[in-house]
């Protein structure tokens, strides 16, 4: 599985296609970094993604990624062109979240605002 997460207002401010370049002014000094790294490395910046397997649970991507954004998304499957980043994080340069398999999120008022959204996605509240 892969796992994104995202701040619901980033969420609304995207919807239903994430694409990283949209948040550049709220990006503390370590994510400008990175971006300016990847930048230099593939010519834009992706969108970052975990992969579980069986040395990184699930449970560990969604416990890291649900630090970065009230809401994490977790896709079976990826659209092409993906690339490997680091041993657990892949790139995608667009994500369309209407191809999720599930959503979680720590909040019940996020998960109301998401279930409007997107009603047909499994929305769970975790606790972490």
């Amino acid at each position: 599985m892969f796992f994104h997460g995202i701040d619901l207002k980033y969420l609304l401010k995207q919807y239903p296609i994430l694409y990283p370049d949209g948040n550049v002014s709220t990006k503390r000094k370590e994510q400008l970094n990175d971006r300016n790294h990847l930048i230099q490395k593939f010519g834009f910046e992706p969108i970052h993604l975990l992969e579980s397997n069986d040395q990184y649970s699930m449970k560990k991507c969604l416990k890291e990624c649900i630090h970065f954004g009230e809401v994490v998304f977790a896709f079976k499957k990826l659209d092409s062109p993906i690339w490997q980043i680091s041993l657990h994080e892949i790139a995608v340069p667009v994500l369309n979240v209407r191809t999720c398999h599930c959503i979680f999120t720590r909040k019940r008022e996020v998960m109301e605002e998401i279930g409007k959204m997107l009603p047909d996605k499994p929305l769970f509240l975790v606790k972490f």
